[in-house]
């Protein structure tokens, strides 16, 4: 997939609210390989757009477009195929499984994807500093260990574009700057698009463009 479309975007719930967004209402477009930035105060939709963009939610006004098809049209085998290969989703609430490990979290995705060696990952798990959580169950880690544990989830698939939804809310400046280095070189190494959405926290990126929703 190379270009998201969004034209006239609205969540149903804002339809009758004065809206000032750079997003909403207006016709917003993404590319593969470049970096992006939703700035936002709490309550404005960001996860709403990421679930919007992801199939979850159909509960928007206007139209998303995936290379030019709609994405009203896509069918849910179709859409299993593009959550497995094209879209890759950190969500706010991480949606981690608390009763198994870190790693057996990951293991999950990579079962299904064999996108990374189990070595990759372990390496991964360094990189943030969370090595010594590898087996610990994620329901006994802080939630921003848990948050360090989805980003590398989110890397271990196949994607387009990386949808980011505040992923270093609860990290430290050491470990923000650890994670938006693999974020950029995984990206890279497949020209990948990232979206990401913050409240106040930036991830340390360069980013193409920055938007205000």
């Amino acid at each position: 997939m190379q270009s998201i479309l969004l034209k006239n975007v609205l969540p149903k719930i804002f339809a009758d609210s004065i809206i000032n967004s750079e997003i909403w209402k207006n016709e917003t477009a993404f590319s593969k390989g470049n970096f992006y930035l939703l700035e936002a105060d709490s309550g404005k939709g960001k996860s709403s757009l990421f679930s919007f963009i992801y199939g979850y939610r159909n509960d928007f006004l206007g139209e998303i477009m995936f290379d030019n098809q709609n994405i009203s049209s896509i069918n849910s085998k179709s859409w299993n195929s593009l959550r497995n290969n094209s879209l890759s989703l950190l969500f706010q609430d991480l949606r981690l499984f608390g009763e198994i490990t870190a790693l057996e979290n990951i293991l999950l995705k990579t079962r299904l994807t064999k996108h990374k060696t189990k070595n990759e990952i372990l390496q991964m798990f360094d990189l943030l500093d969370i090595a010594d959580k590898v087996n610990e169950k994620c329901g006994k880690l802080s939630f921003g260990q848990q948050q360090r544990v989805a980003i590398i989830r989110s890397l271990c698939q196949p994607f387009d574009f990386l949808l980011l939804d505040e992923p270093i809310s609860h990290l430290d400046d050491t470990c923000a700057l650890a994670a938006a280095k693999l974020i950029t070189s995984n990206a890279q190494k497949t020209g990948a698009a990232v979206i990401v959405s913050s409240i106040g926290k930036r991830l340390q990126i360069n980013f193409d463009k920055v938007w205000n929703l």
